[in-house]
């Protein structure tokens, strides 16, 4: 449980960093790599398939009316992870003003530059409360190992340098998934709105540009099959390179799979070592108040802006809707409502 507190509060995909955390405690980084790989290849290659099936039908015309209720249902399904994660963790009235705040300023500077400056600013704000914070008697020496620091930065500065040299699509690819990994908080639900301003609103000139409807799909795809969400990271490297055939979309799913998981990974690595005697410091703690009020203002605002590109009538607003009580209210698993929607489409198609 504490290995699992620890993954929340760090960037990245805190179920796949807690395993992999797991298998490093085990059998050092050898066992965490083949964890980790064991953990998110399954959900890779689904998400790359249902990618190249999207890519051919969009390259053919074809109608894709049958996800007409994917799209809204998405939407409450993000709705759903805001609502989660502010009652999980906001509970305080300097909580509920961060989250307000995060909310307001991400939608209307929708840049992916405002979510860490949003996160940050945040965490620096409950920081201050950190007399309210209980005091530790018998603290150990802080002893820092930063060496997977060192290759989290050197491979986010390299990836950087070498998109900027090459404009070669596969490496601007893994640098814009690993950038985006490294400042993920509150988990899969938060890469929503990072993504959808990379990939939909400002799409990079070397990428091919996704639809809302393709990322909405792409979305509720994600939250119906087994394993981490980030695996949604795959299905946009896939549609990135679909002007490559086949096997540029293998390559770009593969590659924003990998650019996706590994800041997570290293991070914790590089935590994981000194954690019990980083925790001991009263303004950390507090801190981690502030992050995860952030994490959830920026969700929120993610489902209002994931809702304006579909059509502004009653039946959208009620899908996504139910979708939302569904989740709220019932037990019904995510795959289940999922596959729902898409039978009523092809039924009213």
């Amino acid at each position: 449980m504490e290995l699992n507190s620890l993954c929340q509060i760090l960037p990245g995909p805190a179920s796949t960093q807690t395993l992999t955390a797991i298998g490093f405690r085990i059998g050092g980084p050898n066992l965490a790599y083949l964890t980790l790989l064991v953990w998110i290849l399954p959900a890779v290659l689904l998400m790359t398939g249902a990618a190249i099936v999207m890519a051919n039908i969009s390259a053919k015309n074809w109608s894709i009316e049958f996800t007409r209720f994917i799209q809204p249902m998405a939407v409450g399904f993000v709705s759903y992870g805001a609502y989660m994660i502010s009652q999980k963790t906001i509970t305080t009235k300097t909580g509920v003003f961060l989250m307000l705040a995060a909310a307001t300023v991400s939608y209307l500077f929708q840049t992916p530059f405002i979510f860490p400056i949003i996160i940050l600013v945040s965490g620096l704000v409950t920081s201050l409360k950190f007399r309210k914070q209980p005091k530790e008697l018998h603290k150990e020496k802080l002893v820092v190992d930063w060496s997977n620091f060192f290759l989290w930065a050197g491979v986010l500065i390299a990836a950087a340098a070498l998109g900027g040299i090459t404009k070669a699509l596969p490496v601007k690819l893994f640098e814009n998934f690993y950038r985006n990994g490294s400042l993920i908080f509150g988990g899969g639900q938060v890469l929503a709105p990072l993504l959808y301003t990379e990939f939909v609103q400002y799409p990079k000139p070397l990428h091919h540009p996704t639809s809302p409807y393709e990322f909405l799909s792409g979305y509720a795809v994600a939250q119906a099959i087994p394993g981490p969400v980030f695996s949604f990271g795959s299905y946009l490297g896939a549609l990135s390179m679909r002007d490559y055939g086949i096997a540029g979309q293998l390559i770009g799913a593969m590659i924003s799979a990998a650019g996706i998981f590994l800041p997570g990974t290293f991070l914790i690595f590089f935590v994981i070592r000194f954690w019990d005697s980083l925790k001991q410091y009263r303004a950390v703690r507090a801190s981690l108040e502030g992050i995860t009020a952030a994490s959830s203002g920026l969700v929120a605002a993610s489902a209002v802006i994931l809702f304006q590109p579909l059509e502004n009538t009653p039946v959208n607003y009620l899908v996504a809707a139910g979708t939302f009580c569904l989740l709220t209210f019932t037990k019904i698993p995510s795959p289940l409502i999922i596959l729902a929607g898409l039978a009523l489409g092809f039924l009213i198609e």
